[in-house]
Protein backbone atom coordinates (compact mmCIF):
# COMPACT_ATOMS: atom_id res chain seq x y z
CA UNK A 1 0.00 0.00 0.00
CA UNK A 2 0.97 3.46 -1.00
CA UNK A 3 2.50 5.58 2.35
CA UNK A 4 -0.45 8.10 3.22
CA UNK A 5 1.09 11.37 3.78
CA UNK A 6 -1.45 13.16 6.74
CA UNK A 7 0.21 16.64 6.76
CA UNK A 8 0.53 16.93 3.11
CA UNK A 9 -2.73 16.32 2.25
CA UNK A 10 -3.92 18.88 4.59
CA UNK A 11 -1.53 21.74 3.79
CA UNK A 12 -2.86 21.10 0.01
CA UNK A 13 -6.34 21.00 1.01
CA UNK A 14 -5.57 24.57 2.92
CA UNK A 15 -4.60 25.84 -0.18
CA UNK A 16 -8.00 25.10 -2.58
CA UNK A 17 -9.88 27.87 -3.62
CA UNK A 18 -13.21 27.87 -1.84
CA UNK A 19 -14.93 30.55 -4.65
CA UNK A 20 -15.09 28.64 -7.79
CA UNK A 21 -14.12 25.70 -9.42
CA UNK A 22 -11.02 25.96 -10.99
CA UNK A 23 -11.71 26.97 -14.88
CA UNK A 24 -15.22 27.83 -13.80
CA UNK A 25 -17.03 31.11 -12.81
CA UNK A 26 -18.87 31.35 -9.33
CA UNK A 27 -22.02 30.84 -10.91
CA UNK A 28 -21.16 28.30 -13.63
CA UNK A 29 -19.55 26.52 -10.53
CA UNK A 30 -23.03 26.46 -8.38
CA UNK A 31 -24.66 25.48 -11.46
CA UNK A 32 -22.65 22.46 -11.82
CA UNK A 33 -22.90 21.12 -7.84
CA UNK A 34 -26.37 21.13 -8.12
CA UNK A 35 -26.82 19.05 -11.58
CA UNK A 36 -24.37 16.55 -9.55
CA UNK A 37 -26.51 16.84 -6.17
CA UNK A 38 -28.40 13.78 -4.84
CA UNK A 39 -31.23 15.49 -2.97
CA UNK A 40 -31.76 13.39 0.21
CA UNK A 41 -34.73 12.21 2.87
CA UNK A 42 -33.22 9.38 5.18
CA UNK A 43 -34.98 9.93 8.30
CA UNK A 44 -37.53 7.72 10.32
CA UNK A 45 -40.33 10.47 10.01
CA UNK A 46 -40.40 10.16 6.25
CA UNK A 47 -43.72 10.35 4.71
CA UNK A 48 -45.15 10.31 1.35
CA UNK A 49 -46.20 14.06 1.07
CA UNK A 50 -42.40 14.45 2.62
CA UNK A 51 -41.07 12.31 -0.23
CA UNK A 52 -43.70 13.93 -3.21
CA UNK A 53 -42.43 17.50 -2.01
CA UNK A 54 -38.77 16.68 -2.46
CA UNK A 55 -39.62 15.15 -5.74
CA UNK A 56 -41.62 18.38 -7.32
CA UNK A 57 -38.22 20.38 -5.61
CA UNK A 58 -35.69 17.90 -7.52
CA UNK A 59 -37.93 18.49 -10.83
CA UNK A 60 -38.25 22.12 -9.99
CA UNK A 61 -35.25 23.69 -10.98
CA UNK A 62 -35.73 23.41 -14.59
CA UNK A 63 -38.30 25.65 -14.37
CA UNK A 64 -35.87 28.27 -12.81
CA UNK A 65 -33.84 28.38 -15.40
CA UNK A 66 -31.65 26.35 -13.60
CA UNK A 67 -30.29 22.98 -13.81
CA UNK A 68 -31.79 20.03 -11.73
CA UNK A 69 -30.59 17.68 -9.30
CA UNK A 70 -28.97 14.49 -10.77
CA UNK A 71 -30.80 12.03 -8.19
CA UNK A 72 -33.49 11.66 -5.15
CA UNK A 73 -31.54 9.26 -2.75
CA UNK A 74 -34.63 7.67 0.06
CA UNK A 75 -35.34 4.38 1.91
CA UNK A 76 -36.20 1.47 -0.63
CA UNK A 77 -40.38 1.92 0.81
CA UNK A 78 -40.24 4.91 -1.37
CA UNK A 79 -38.82 3.64 -4.71
CA UNK A 80 -41.81 3.74 -6.17
CA UNK A 81 -43.39 6.90 -5.12
CA UNK A 82 -39.65 8.88 -6.30
CA UNK A 83 -39.53 6.90 -9.60
CA UNK A 84 -43.19 7.44 -10.27
CA UNK A 85 -43.04 11.36 -9.30
CA UNK A 86 -39.56 11.65 -11.54
CA UNK A 87 -40.49 9.89 -14.49
CA UNK A 88 -39.20 12.10 -17.93
CA UNK A 89 -37.59 14.68 -15.67
CA UNK A 90 -34.20 13.17 -16.23
CA UNK A 91 -33.56 13.11 -12.18
CA UNK A 92 -32.67 9.79 -11.20
CA UNK A 93 -34.30 7.28 -8.34
CA UNK A 94 -31.58 6.29 -5.74
CA UNK A 95 -32.41 4.45 -2.44
CA UNK A 96 -29.87 3.20 -0.01
CA UNK A 97 -30.50 -0.52 0.65
CA UNK A 98 -28.51 -3.51 2.42
CA UNK A 99 -29.15 -2.47 6.20
CA UNK A 100 -28.61 1.29 6.22
CA UNK A 101 -27.12 2.90 7.71
CA UNK A 102 -25.18 0.12 9.97
CA UNK A 103 -24.68 -2.94 7.59
CA UNK A 104 -25.43 -5.18 10.62
CA UNK A 105 -27.69 -7.79 9.23
CA UNK A 106 -27.51 -10.82 7.26
CA UNK A 107 -25.88 -10.75 4.01
CA UNK A 108 -28.65 -12.66 2.30
CA UNK A 109 -31.44 -10.00 4.02
CA UNK A 110 -29.24 -7.44 2.84
CA UNK A 111 -29.10 -8.67 -1.21
CA UNK A 112 -32.53 -8.73 -0.84
CA UNK A 113 -33.16 -5.23 -0.04
CA UNK A 114 -31.36 -4.74 -2.50
CA UNK A 115 -33.28 -6.51 -5.44
CA UNK A 116 -36.76 -5.10 -3.48
CA UNK A 117 -35.84 -1.44 -4.30
CA UNK A 118 -34.79 -2.30 -7.60
CA UNK A 119 -37.53 -3.99 -8.17
CA UNK A 120 -39.26 -1.10 -6.94
CA UNK A 121 -37.75 1.64 -9.64
CA UNK A 122 -33.81 2.38 -8.07
CA UNK A 123 -31.74 2.92 -10.70
CA UNK A 124 -28.98 3.51 -7.88
CA UNK A 125 -27.82 1.79 -4.95
CA UNK A 126 -26.18 3.16 -2.44
CA UNK A 127 -24.83 0.48 0.36
CA UNK A 128 -22.84 0.28 3.11
CA UNK A 129 -20.28 -1.61 3.90
CA UNK A 130 -19.60 -3.83 7.26
CA UNK A 131 -16.96 -1.58 8.95
CA UNK A 132 -17.09 -4.13 11.95
CA UNK A 133 -15.75 -7.16 9.52
CA UNK A 134 -13.44 -4.59 7.90
CA UNK A 135 -11.93 -3.71 11.35
CA UNK A 136 -11.57 -7.09 12.21
CA UNK A 137 -9.41 -7.67 8.92
CA UNK A 138 -12.47 -9.77 7.18
CA UNK A 139 -11.53 -7.99 3.83
CA UNK A 140 -12.54 -11.25 1.77
CA UNK A 141 -15.57 -10.70 3.18
CA UNK A 142 -15.85 -6.84 2.36
CA UNK A 143 -15.18 -7.57 -1.28
CA UNK A 144 -17.77 -10.63 -1.48
CA UNK A 145 -20.61 -8.65 0.18
CA UNK A 146 -20.00 -5.76 -2.47
CA UNK A 147 -19.20 -7.88 -5.47
CA UNK A 148 -22.66 -9.58 -4.57
CA UNK A 149 -24.56 -6.43 -3.94
CA UNK A 150 -23.27 -5.71 -7.72
CA UNK A 151 -25.02 -8.42 -8.79
CA UNK A 152 -28.19 -7.96 -6.99
CA UNK A 153 -28.28 -4.21 -8.84
CA UNK A 154 -28.61 -5.51 -12.01
CA UNK A 155 -28.62 -2.75 -14.51
CA UNK A 156 -28.95 -0.14 -11.53
CA UNK A 157 -25.33 1.88 -10.55
CA UNK A 158 -23.84 0.89 -7.15
CA UNK A 159 -22.46 3.11 -4.91
CA UNK A 160 -20.16 2.10 -2.13
CA UNK A 161 -20.65 3.86 1.68
CA UNK A 162 -16.81 3.59 3.21
CA UNK A 163 -18.16 5.63 6.00
CA UNK A 164 -15.04 6.57 6.75
CA UNK A 165 -15.31 8.40 9.82
CA UNK A 166 -15.61 4.67 11.51
CA UNK A 167 -12.55 3.22 9.41
CA UNK A 168 -10.24 4.90 12.26
CA UNK A 169 -7.30 5.35 9.91
CA UNK A 170 -5.91 7.01 6.37
CA UNK A 171 -4.51 3.35 5.83
CA UNK A 172 -8.14 1.95 6.72
CA UNK A 173 -9.16 4.29 4.30
CA UNK A 174 -7.31 3.41 1.32
CA UNK A 175 -7.97 0.04 1.70
CA UNK A 176 -11.58 -0.13 1.46
CA UNK A 177 -11.21 2.55 -1.03
CA UNK A 178 -9.50 -0.10 -3.32
CA UNK A 179 -11.35 -3.22 -2.27
CA UNK A 180 -14.72 -1.30 -2.82
CA UNK A 181 -13.20 -0.09 -6.65
CA UNK A 182 -11.95 -3.55 -7.61
CA UNK A 183 -15.11 -5.59 -6.61
CA UNK A 184 -17.16 -3.37 -8.74
CA UNK A 185 -18.53 -0.23 -7.35
CA UNK A 186 -19.38 2.43 -9.46
CA UNK A 187 -18.94 5.06 -7.36
CA UNK A 188 -17.28 5.14 -4.19
CA UNK A 189 -18.87 7.49 -1.08
CA UNK A 190 -17.63 8.65 1.97
CA UNK A 191 -20.28 8.29 4.77
CA UNK A 192 -23.83 7.76 5.16
CA UNK A 193 -24.13 11.30 7.06
CA UNK A 194 -25.48 9.41 10.63
CA UNK A 195 -22.39 9.41 12.60
CA UNK A 196 -19.37 12.17 13.21
CA UNK A 197 -17.21 12.45 11.47
CA UNK A 198 -18.83 12.31 8.34
CA UNK A 199 -17.37 13.82 4.62
CA UNK A 200 -14.26 14.84 5.40
CA UNK A 201 -11.98 16.73 2.21
CA UNK A 202 -8.96 14.39 3.95
CA UNK A 203 -10.54 11.18 3.34
CA UNK A 204 -12.07 12.38 0.17
CA UNK A 205 -8.37 13.10 -0.99
CA UNK A 206 -7.31 9.93 -0.19
CA UNK A 207 -10.29 8.17 -2.35
CA UNK A 208 -9.70 10.10 -4.85
CA UNK A 209 -5.70 9.00 -5.43
CA UNK A 210 -7.48 5.31 -4.73
CA UNK A 211 -9.36 6.44 -7.66
CA UNK A 212 -6.98 7.98 -9.94
CA UNK A 213 -4.52 5.02 -8.99
CA UNK A 214 -7.24 2.50 -10.41
CA UNK A 215 -7.81 4.65 -13.77
CA UNK A 216 -3.86 4.97 -14.39
CA UNK A 217 -3.79 0.68 -14.38
CA UNK A 218 -7.14 -0.08 -16.20
CA UNK A 219 -8.54 2.69 -17.67
CA UNK A 220 -11.85 2.30 -15.96
CA UNK A 221 -13.66 5.80 -14.16
CA UNK A 222 -14.78 4.66 -10.79
CA UNK A 223 -17.57 7.96 -9.61
CA UNK A 224 -16.92 9.75 -6.06
CA UNK A 225 -19.43 10.50 -3.55
CA UNK A 226 -19.09 13.02 -0.89
CA UNK A 227 -21.87 12.97 1.57
CA UNK A 228 -22.86 13.73 5.17
CA UNK A 229 -22.91 17.48 6.29
CA UNK A 230 -22.44 19.56 3.24
CA UNK A 231 -24.45 22.08 3.05
CA UNK A 232 -22.84 25.53 2.44
CA UNK A 233 -21.47 25.90 -1.34
CA UNK A 234 -18.62 27.24 -0.29
CA UNK A 235 -18.57 23.31 0.80
CA UNK A 236 -19.22 21.59 -2.14
CA UNK A 237 -16.73 23.87 -4.51
CA UNK A 238 -13.65 22.67 -1.80
CA UNK A 239 -14.85 18.99 -2.55
CA UNK A 240 -15.30 19.75 -6.28
CA UNK A 241 -11.96 21.11 -6.63
CA UNK A 242 -10.34 18.59 -5.29
CA UNK A 243 -12.25 16.21 -7.56
CA UNK A 244 -10.90 18.60 -10.49
CA UNK A 245 -7.20 18.82 -8.63
CA UNK A 246 -6.53 14.91 -8.55
CA UNK A 247 -8.78 13.68 -11.33
CA UNK A 248 -9.07 16.28 -14.00
CA UNK A 249 -12.01 18.29 -14.93
CA UNK A 250 -13.72 15.34 -17.12
CA UNK A 251 -14.36 14.08 -13.35
CA UNK A 252 -16.95 17.00 -12.71
CA UNK A 253 -20.25 15.77 -14.30
CA UNK A 254 -22.93 13.95 -12.61
CA UNK A 255 -21.41 10.76 -14.37
CA UNK A 256 -18.56 10.47 -12.13
CA UNK A 257 -19.54 13.16 -8.98
CA UNK A 258 -22.20 13.48 -6.95
CA UNK A 259 -22.40 14.82 -3.65
CA UNK A 260 -25.28 13.78 -0.81
CA UNK A 261 -27.29 16.75 0.83
CA UNK A 262 -30.59 17.76 1.60
CA UNK A 263 -30.09 21.45 2.45
CA UNK A 264 -27.51 22.53 -0.25
CA UNK A 265 -29.54 22.59 -3.32
CA UNK A 266 -32.03 25.28 -1.60
CA UNK A 267 -28.57 27.35 -0.76
CA UNK A 268 -27.60 27.23 -4.42
CA UNK A 269 -30.82 27.90 -5.94
CA UNK A 270 -31.06 30.67 -3.35
CA UNK A 271 -27.71 32.22 -4.30
CA UNK A 272 -28.16 31.65 -8.04
CA UNK A 273 -31.51 33.79 -7.69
Amino acid sequence: MKTIDIKYIQEQIGNINQQAIEGYSRAESLRLILSCLDLTTLEGNDTEAKVKALCMQARGYERMGLPNVAAVCVYPNFAWLVSSNLRSSGVLTACVAGAFPSGQSALNLRLEEVRYAVAEGAQEIDMVISRGKFLQGDFDFIHKEIAMTREACGAAHLKVILETGELGTPEHIQKASQIAINAGADFIKTSTGKIQPAATTEAAWIMLEAIRDYYSATGKQIGFKPAGGIVEPNQAIVYANIVHRILGPEWLSNKLFRIGASRLAASIASELA
